[in-house]
């Protein structure tokens, strides 16, 4: 766990050696439920130290993140970058969303078994959850590793979003097309300044897309499920 710790010191983050051994036994377990349940397409360690370990801490170099207090992540799979970042954040509160449920089942077992108690999941689709008043506009950041259309994902998350917080994505280096053709989309849902974020500890090619929020999202967003996938903005 050698780069995974060099970054941690990097970012100024406790590199305690209990904390250390949570990020590894997350890893172990991803990997063993791995076999059975497909969570996850990397299968060594240390690609996974460095793929989804050190890629999912990176939102710690956008300042914004380090100062929220409750956390949505949309889309959470084998609960990327989710569990990361709850494990580096112990008094910041994290709810992982996902629609499916067999995946969440394995992510919140995790997260008992690490003694994660700033974790609580939810089953659900990004598009249904965003209308319940305890989630509507209360987060003070929204994280997503999810494969989506950024036009898609701002109306998966900004909805989420309060205003003065902020939303990142997890991006290619290779999505700046796609990244211009989303600031209509990121206008309309409410958002403000967007800022593009190349960190400088992660290896696997990801970008931050980071987009604050300057207004309330219109109340007609997100639409109905499986639009905004079928329809982007």
């Amino acid at each position: 766990m050698k780069k995974l710790e060099a970054y941690i010191e990097k970012l100024g983050l406790s590199s305690d050696p209990e904390t250390l051994d949570l990020y590894r036994r997350y890893r172990d377990e991803v990997l063993r439920r791995n076999e059975s349940i497909n969570l996850t397409a990397v299968r060594d360690p240390d690609e996974f130290e460095e793929k989804h370990l050190v890629d999912s801490l990176s939102v710690f170099e956008v300042e914004a993140f380090r100062q929220a207090k409750r956390v949505l992540d949309v889309g959470t799979g084998a609960g990327l970058p989710g569990i990361p970042l709850a494990i580096a954040m112990p008094g910041t509160q994290f709810v992982l969303m996902d629609s499916v449920r067999k995946k969440l089942t394995q992510v919140e077992e995790m997260a008992s078994l690490l003694l994660l108690d700033n974790v609580t999941v939810i089953h659900a689709r990004a598009e249904e959850a965003a209308s319940k008043r305890d989630f509507r506009e209360s987060f003070d950041f929204v994280v997503s590793r999810a494969v989506a259309n950024l036009s898609t994902l701002c109306e998966y998350t900004l909805p989420y979003v309060r205003q003065g917080g902020s939303f990142a994505a997890y991006k290619t280096r290779s999505a700046m097309d796609e990244i211009r053709e989303a600031e209509r989309a990121a206008e309309v849902l409410g958002g403000g300044r967007m800022q593009v974020v190349e960190p400088f500890g992660a290896e696997s090619g990801h970008i931050l897309v980071c987009i604050e929020k300057a207004r309330p999202t219109p109340k007609g967003y997100p639409r109905k499920a499986g639009t905004p996938a079928k329809l982007p903005l």
